[in-house]
């Protein structure tokens, strides 16, 4: 039986910002530091990058440097959605002249009440047709307002240039009803951090997570548990992950998780208008969250 392509625990990696401009230096320091870790890859672009916010020029800029500096053993998978499908091909065979690994492309969602599963299946198959790297789709419902059915999940599934999915949902009971009839080459990925130890147990490949670009470490542990088939060991690392994981990702999202970066020694740094920064009272809970991880002094 055939392996996923993708598997283990992707940090989904922060834009660092100087400013409103990014700064190419401080993201090269951020990989330094993740390339001493246990992490098998990273995601440039995605949600946590701030992605939306960024133009092509600085998004091509990050991933040039991301190929320049990441160690060989890790996997590079670049976010590359537009809201039309020409712009997506377009954008993304500008990243696939880069040596990175996938695209992961996201719903368009501007036009949610026509955006229908028929839509979307076009959306994606054209892409994969034209697209010269793999594809990841990217189901993110709560940011979107759009969801992918199973039907053209599975229908998609068949495309061979398309390999996997991060699935951001939270809806176990979707991964429940997908995995059994997804190739077995086909990568499941967990975009919920809250859901790890549930998700790999029910036959996720992995994650690509926001909460593994502040605690790496721990996330990779929680996997190679599951693995191992430690799941006691598991199950207690993952409710210690959980107040640290809800903070980052539910309550104070890109703000927070740049606020806890700084606290970590990496750069964290503004985030993009129009977000702003984390609160005081956030900052006190996040914290908290690092050093009941030890992670924080």
């Amino acid at each position: 039986m055939s392996q996923p392509l993708f598997k283990g625990i992707f940090a989904a990696l922060t834009t660092p910002l100087i400013g409103e401009d990014i700064s190419l230096t401080a993201f090269r320091q951020n990989l330094n530091w993740y390339n001493k870790t246990s992490l098998d890859g990273y995601v440039v672009l995605g949600s946590t990058g701030e992605a939306i916010l960024l133009n092509d020029r600085d998004s091509l800029q990050l991933v040039e440097e991301a190929v320049k500096v990441t160690d060989k053993g890790k996997k590079i998978i670049v976010g590359t959605a537009r809201e039309s499908t020409r712009l997506t091909i377009e954008f993304t065979n500008q990243v696939a002249q880069f040596p990175v690994s996938a695209v992961l492309v996201r719903t368009p969602s501007y036009y949610k009440n026509l955006l229908t599963p028929t839509a979307l299946k076009e959306h994606y198959l054209r892409l994969a047709d034209a697209a010269n790297k793999p594809i990841i789709l990217y189901n993110i419902p709560q940011n979107t307002g759009i969801s992918f059915d199973l039907e053209t999940l599975f229908q998609l599934a068949e495309h061979p240039n398309i390999v996997g999915i991060k699935d951001s949902s939270g809806n176990l009971n979707f991964l429940v009803k997908a995995i059994p009839h997804l190739p077995s080459d086909f990568s499941f990925l967990l975009g919920a951090g809250g859901l790890m130890y549930s998700g790999l147990t029910l036959g996720a490949s992995g994650g690509i997570l926001a909460l593994a670009a502040v605690a790496p470490e721990p996330c990779c542990r929680l996997f190679q548990l599951v693995q191992e088939n430690k799941h006691t060991e598991a199950q207690r690392l993952q409710l210690q992950l959980a107040p640290l994981n809800s903070y980052l990702t539910q309550e104070y999202g890109i703000p927070g998780i740049k606020y806890a970066l700084d606290q970590r020694g990496l750069y964290g740094g503004p985030t993009r208008s129009p977000l702003l920064s984390v609160s005081t009272e956030g900052q006190a809970k996040i914290n908290q969250a690092l050093k009941e991880l030890g992670l924080l002094d």
